[in-house]
This record gives structure tokens, C-alpha cells and sequence, in this order.
């Protein structure tokens, strides 16, 4: 509403207070992590019994209906324009399709402990990028040495000074490139969709819709149908899709219109943790200390690259 069509409306008409969420946003918050915590692992427990992209397919069905339903409810209806459809299909595939691509592709050589960690670098690549792409982003002391103590703690978690030995290349290049992509992906979406003026549900449900279109596309020309059906790894494929991707972005949101990005963003730092001691206690995973010690610098250091300079 604007400022001149407030002034018109009548005086005596009654203020609505905004209806408050039912969960404190705290426990949304908490429920948040442990969501996105647990995707890992079930990715690990999916890839178990389905090819990569097979579970990558599976997850985007499954989080695309729930957008859909949660659009219905809402009535909120797709996007318009050829111009906003480009624009989504590119970011449907850096946000989407390409990162869960890779992270499924990673979990069959490297435990889920470390994909996790490695998910925890996102603020790092965002900070390093944005020097480059975000003119208005300025970068301050404090944020630069957050990003080397940041990538000092990834060091320490893939064991440089033994010359990485016991850690695979490809996957944890293919988990280190995925984290790589949603910066990426954002600051495209923040120079192309800003402006847009569609809601964000009808964002996000069109952008998951083009990427379920793009893993159908090229799921088949990579993988064969699979000769049984192995129900653990299938329900760990839906869990991951309706409450890892389509359930946590409603929540996400939520606590984005409730609280702010930076409160709703710290969720990022609880995620690694989670999923290190879900891989810990229910996969059997190994750990060493270098992992644990190397994961608490790179949270350090991308907690220090989201400090922003104080307004005079």
C-alpha cells in the first residue's frame, strides 16, 4: 500500500494486528537445521540404492510438489514473462539442479561428514565473489580475514600438511564445486530477478520446476531404470525432497520475513555440525581430529565474512 492510498483509507477503520506464527521461530529455526543437517546423510543413504541423478530427480519431484501445494493454498500462481523464465532456468540450475547433482555425485566417495563441511564453505566462495561481482559490497578487514581464516580451516579439515592422504579428489572437488555454485547462483538471481516483482514461493516453485524439467531431461540419458525397488534408499530420497528442499524453503523463508537474512542465515553454521554427527552416529563414519577442529575454523572464519561494516 502506498503512502498516498494510505492517506486516503477511513479513519475509524480497525488496525489488524499481523498474525503471529504458531512456533516460536526459534524452534522453526532449530527444526531448519536439523533438516537440512540430516539431508546429507540421506543423500549418502539414497545414492545407497539409486544412481546420482536418480536421487537428484527424485529429491526435486518430491520438493517441487510441495511448493506446488504450498502455492494452491496460497493461490499464488507461476511467474510471467520470457524474460523471468530465462532468468529462473539459469538460476534453476546453479540453486538446484547442478549443486544436488554434485553433492550426490560426491557422497559415493567421500563420507557425509565431509560433504556437509564442505556445504559450510558457501559464505566463503559468496564473500570471495562478491568482492568481484558486487560493486556495492565493500569488503572490510575484518570480512578479508574471515575469509582466509576460513579457507585456512578448509585446509585443516582436508588435511594438507599430510598431502591429503585417504581423501578422494573428485568428490570432494565435486562437494567443494557445489558449495561454490549457490553464491553464484545468488548473486545472479540478486542482478537478474530482484526486481521482478513476483512473489518469492512463486519464484522458488517456478525455479524448482525448471530443475526437475532439466534433471528429467538428462536422467535418462545417464542412468538406466533401476531393476528393484530398494524402499530404505526411496524414502530417504522423498525425506530429502519434501522436507530437505521443499518444507526447509518454506521455513526458510518464514524465518527470513520474521526475523531477517542475517538471523535466518546462521542456520548455515548448525548444519555441519548436525550432519557430522548424524554421518558419526547413524553411518558409522570416521572421524578424525583434523575434521572437528578444521570445521570450527571454517565456521569462524565465514561467521567473520557475514560481519558487516556499522552504519555511521
Amino acid at each position: 500500500m502506498t503512502t498516498a492510498t494510505a492517506s486516503r483509507a477511513p479513519a475509524a477503520a480497525p488496525v489488524r494486528p499481523r498474525p503471529r506464527p504458531r512456533l516460536d521461530w526459534r524452534l522453526r529455526f532449530a527444526a531448519l537445521s536439523l533438516i537440512w543437517g540430516f539431508s546429507f546423510l540421506l543423500i549418502k543413504v539414497g545414492t545407497d540404492g539409486y544412481a546420482p541423478f536418480q536421487v537428484t530427480l527424485g529429491r526435486l519431484v518430491f520438493g517441487t510438489a510441495v511448493l506446488a501445494a504450498a502455492m494452491a493454498v496460497k493461490r499464488e500462481r507461476l511467474p510471467r514473462g520470457a524474460r523471468t523464465w530465462g532468468h529462473l532456468t539459469v538460476a534453476a540450475f546453479l540453486l538446484n539442479a547442478l549443486p544436488f547433482s554434485l553433492f550426490a555425485y560426491s557422497e559415493l566417495t567421500i563420507p557425509s561428514t565431509l560433504a556437509g563441511i564442505c556445504n559450510a564453505t558457501s559464505p566463503l566462495w559468496g564473500m570471495a565473489l562478491s568482492l568481484v561481482a558486487l560493486s556495492e559490497d565493500r569488503p572490510t578487514r575484518v570480512r578479508v580475514a574471515g575469509l582466509g581464516i576460513g579457507f585456512l580451516g578448509v585446509l585443516t579439515v582436508l588435511g594438507a600438511w599430510q598431502g591429503f592422504a585417504g581423501l578422494d579428489a573428485t568428490g570432494t572437488a565435486m562437494a567443494l564445486l557445489a558449495s561454490l555454485s549457490y553464491p553464484i547462483g545468488w548473486i545472479y538471481v540478486r542482478r537478474t530477478l530482484a526486481g521482478s516483482g513476483a512473489s518469492h514461493l512463486s519464484l522458488t516453485g517456478a525455479q524448482l520446476l525448471l530443475a526437475t524439467v532439466q534433471l528429467a531431461v538428462v536422467t535418462p540419458l545417464f542412468t538406466s531404470l533401476p531393476t528393484q525397488v530398494s524402499l530404505v534408499p526411496l524414502l530417504a530420497i522423498v525425506a530429502l525432497g519434501a522436507l530437505g528442499t521443499g518444507l526447509a524453503v518454506l521455513i526458510q523463508y518464514g524465518l527470513v520475513a520474521e526475523v531477517g537474512p542475517t538471523t535466518a542465515q546462521m542456520v548455515t553454521y548448525f548444519i555441519p555440525v548436525i550432519a557430522t554427527g548424524a554421518g558419526v552416529a547413524l553411518l558409522g563414519e570416521s572421524l578424525s581430529w583434523s575434521t572437528p577442529v578444521g570445521a570450527v575454523v571454517v565456521l569462524a572464519g565465514a561467521a567473520l565474512t557475514q560481519v558487516r561494516r556499522k552504519s555511521a
